[in-house]
């Protein structure tokens, strides 16, 4: 365990002794930040991906797994960084920044919208950053903006205010945003049917990704929200009901969740996680694919392994023969508590390994 992790459950525990609930909550929310526990690109070992081919469309598990055994890892293609357009000040008039008010609450998010949207079948993904993260860090370090522009994609980043959560983290962990209806999960869920309705997107075309947090709260949306969002992304997260408050929040994140038949959702998801994720223990992303799969009646289970830009992952598939995959688990083998694939510009990123942006986009899009 990392040491300073080790240290904020020392403390936590020495404060609620005291009942010093305040100081307890703020020793947990800086583990639940992960301050100091992060493994950098550098720190693994990484090297930049370069420029790999990107792989034409597979449709279907046999599709994929056929792919997978002909090329090892040349499925994945990873943009180099003279490709990403994600600073607002680059992207200009591409991105605005707005307000959601609903009656459940409000919430600050920014919006990318691709130059050339007019015309085009959009679809729209919510990006959930994790702890200490803002809109624009996840979005440099995610890349998704230049996904935006070549997929046709309205792309959302609401932001977490300090006010809400000291480390701006989103309160997966909390009862009172964990259900339909109230907090969180109800005002994010209302942001994306209001941009849904103005830009005239499907429900089957709206989409939910997340990092840590922001990952536990994508799988709470794809619980309590199912009629919203067709498929959901989460990056080394929790599921849905592995906490119910701080300390269990705690425990969870070490790897001690109490998994119930809460996290059970009937949409689509594809799971990233790594096993040297010092933060949120690997086993966590293992438990969301287990539920997802259970929701599915737990069909047919394929696995495969490759080295994908110096990483071995290990990619478990759920569905039915040439239909696509109803739960992908990508288990990224030495793989940190960052986003895969990510910009080194953007916090809690690692260039190596699968490109977890476009291959969340193109587990999304397929049908």
């Amino acid at each position: 365990m990392n040491p300073r992790f080790h240290a904020a459950i020392g403390e936590a525990t020495n404060r609620l002794r005291t009942s010093d609930v305040t100081g307890a909550t703020a020793a947990i929310q800086r583990a639940l930040a992960g301050r100091g526990s992060m493994p950098s690109a550098a720190s693994d070992g990484g090297t930049r991906s370069g420029d790999n081919p990107e792989a034409p469309p597979a449709r279907g598990l046999r599709a994929i797994l056929q792919k997978l055994r002909q090329e090892q890892a040349s499925f994945v293609h990873a943009p180099s960084h003279g490709d990403t357009v994600t600073d607002d000040a680059r992207d200009g008039e591409k991105v605005r920044a707005h307000r959601f008010q609903s009656a459940a609450g409000s919430v600050a998010y920014k919006l990318y919208v691709p130059s050339d949207h007019a015309g085009r079948e959009l679809a729209l993904v919510m990006m959930l950053h994790g702890c200490t993260q803002n809109p624009n860090d996840f979005a440099r370090g995610t890349r998704m903006n230049a996904l935006a522009d070549e997929f046709g994609l309205i792309v959302a980043y609401p932001s977490q205010p300090k006010s809400a959560n000291a480390q701006g983290c989103w309160n997966w962990f909390d009862p009172r945003h964990q259900q339909r209806g109230a907090g969180e999960p109800a005002v994010l869920a209302g942001l994306a049917q209001e941009l849904a309705s103005e830009f005239k997107i499907d429900r089957k075309r709206v989409f939910v990704a997340g990092l840590s947090a922001g990952g536990a709260m994508a799988d709470v949306l794809a619980s309590t929200h199912p009629d919203v969002f067709s498929a959901a992304g989460i990056h080394s997260g929790l599921p849905h009901g592995a906490a119910r408050d701080v300390m269990s929040a705690f425990a969870a994140m070490k790897g001690n969740a109490k998994v119930t038949a809460q996290g059970r959702s009937p949409i689509r998801k594809i799971i990233f996680h790594g096993t040297a994720d010092a933060t949120v223990h690997p086993s966590n992303g293992r438990a969301v694919f287990d539920l997802a799969g259970s929701a599915q009646g737990k069909p047919a289970e394929f696995q495969t392994d490759a080295v994908i830009n110096g990483k071995r992952v290990t990619r478990s598939l759920i569905g039915h023969g040439d239909a696509p995959a109803r739960v992908e688990h990508w288990l990224i083998h030495g793989g940190g508590h960052a986003w895969s694939g990510g910009d080194r510009g953007g916090s809690y990123t690692d260039e190596t390994g699968p490109d977890a942006s476009r291959e969340m986009v193109r587990f999304f899009l397929e049908t």
